[in-house]
């Protein structure tokens, strides 16, 4: 089986899948789905704003509702050219998207394969072309559409951790306003820079950043930006940017409508009501809970699998989980071991990719054969 992993990795690797080029974007996706083609098995196809996506299961109607739904993305940040040539070295199989996530993508596709006509209840594959770019017109759009899941397992890079909690995201403009004058005579003016200073330091002493990682809400300061282009001059405009990871307990378990605007009147009341703020981004966190039963069944087949204990993780960066967890299905992302996460010596590693495929396998049947409560 490891063998058939990696030729399907390699080839998936093979295509410069990034988000801005639909042909690579709609061509490693028919490479995905090669081996699915055979009969029994409907191919349901989504697309918008060019991100093609694709929902995987037996029979010809859709359920209102899977037990489970395996999710894979198929995009992957740029890349050197050599990238796109998977190689391995030592154990590691290396290349754009050997981690995050085309060789997860081909266990995924293989273990639904295999299982899929061997179990009594709805099991879905789920690939998608947009996650790196926020999963919007994937994943969300595929729920808009209807799709639902009793529990989701997107393949996301985790060295076999669960991860059930990530951030959320807040992308916040906050433009301040002064009154222009010669830079001569300052106290003829009010300085918009200084203004944006102190909203600045009036952030940090609520949130302070963190001197090593931490599970705590951070405002990373992005840029800071004024129209004046002269020394001479009072600036009478500036706008601050900031990228604000937002933990789950923020919301003190409110739901997201009601924990965004309690969120944000909270920023409001830190930066003052004058001041003009504006949201671009505000995406919710990810949440599932720990005790879960299909998280205990999976803790199950790692120690089945591994011998050994799993752990539960959190993560500070996003994944399509959390659209799903936005309709009330839970879910985790977990996947193999690996590193160089975007870098340009992205790697996984090989001996990995056997023990996830026979993890994924145990928890498919285990859930067969077990009663599983959400």
């Amino acid at each position: 089986m490891l063998e058939k992993i990696l030729d399907l990795s390699k080839k998936l690797i093979s295509y410069p899948s990034v988000t801005s080029n639909y042909q690579a974007l709609k061509s490693v996706l028919e490479e995905a789905l090669k081996p699915l083609k055979e009969e029994g098995l409907t191919i349901e196809s989504f697309e918008r704003n060019q991100k093609p996506s694709v929902l995987i299961y037996q029979g010809n109607k859709r359920p209102k509702r899977f037990r489970l739904i395996f999710n894979g993305h198929l995009d992957v940040v740029s890349g050197k050219e050599s990238q796109y040539r998977p190689f391995e070295k030592q154990g590691r199989l290396y290349g754009r998207g050997a981690i995050d996530m085309k060789s997860a993508c081909a266990v995924l596709i293989l273990v639904f394969k295999n299982v899929v006509k061997k179990i009594n209840y709805p099991l879905a594959l789920q690939l998608v072309t947009d996650e790196e770019t926020g999963g919007f017109n994937g994943t969300k759009y595929q729920i808009e559409k209807g799709v639902r899941a009793d529990f989701v397992i997107a393949g996301e890079p985790t060295d076999f951790g669960i991860n059930n909690k990530a951030k959320g995201i807040i992308w916040m403009k906050v433009k301040t306003k002064g009154i222009s004058a010669h830079g001569a005579y300052p106290w003829n003016g009010e300085n918009a820079l200084l203004k944006a200073q102190k909203i600045i330091e009036k952030i940090y002493r609520v949130y302070p950043l963190p001197k090593k990682e931490s599970w705590q809400t951070t405002f990373n300061l992005a840029r800071i930006e004024t129209p004046n282009l002269t020394f001479n001059k009072v600036p009478a405009e500036a706008t601050i940017f900031f990228d604000i990871r937002y933990i789950p307990e923020e919301f003190k378990n409110k739901s997201f409508k009601i924990g965004k605007k309690t969120f944000e009147k909270k920023i409001k009341k830190i930066i003052g009501a004058d001041e003009e703020k504006e949201i671009i981004l505000f995406e919710p966190p990810q949440f599932t809970e720990e005790k879960n039963s299909f998280i205990l069944n999976l803790k199950k087949s790692i120690k089945n699998i591994l011998k050994k204990n799993s752990k539960i993780i959190i993560k500070h960066g996003g994944s399509d989980i959390r659209h799903f967890n936005q309709v009330s299905c839970p879910g985790i992302t977990f996947g193999p071991i690996g590193g160089g996460l975007h870098s340009d010596e992205e790697w996984i590693d090989i001996k990995s990719l056997e023990y996830y495929y026979k993890i994924l396998e145990d928890y498919v049947f285990r859930l067969k054969s077990e009663s599983v409560e959400t």
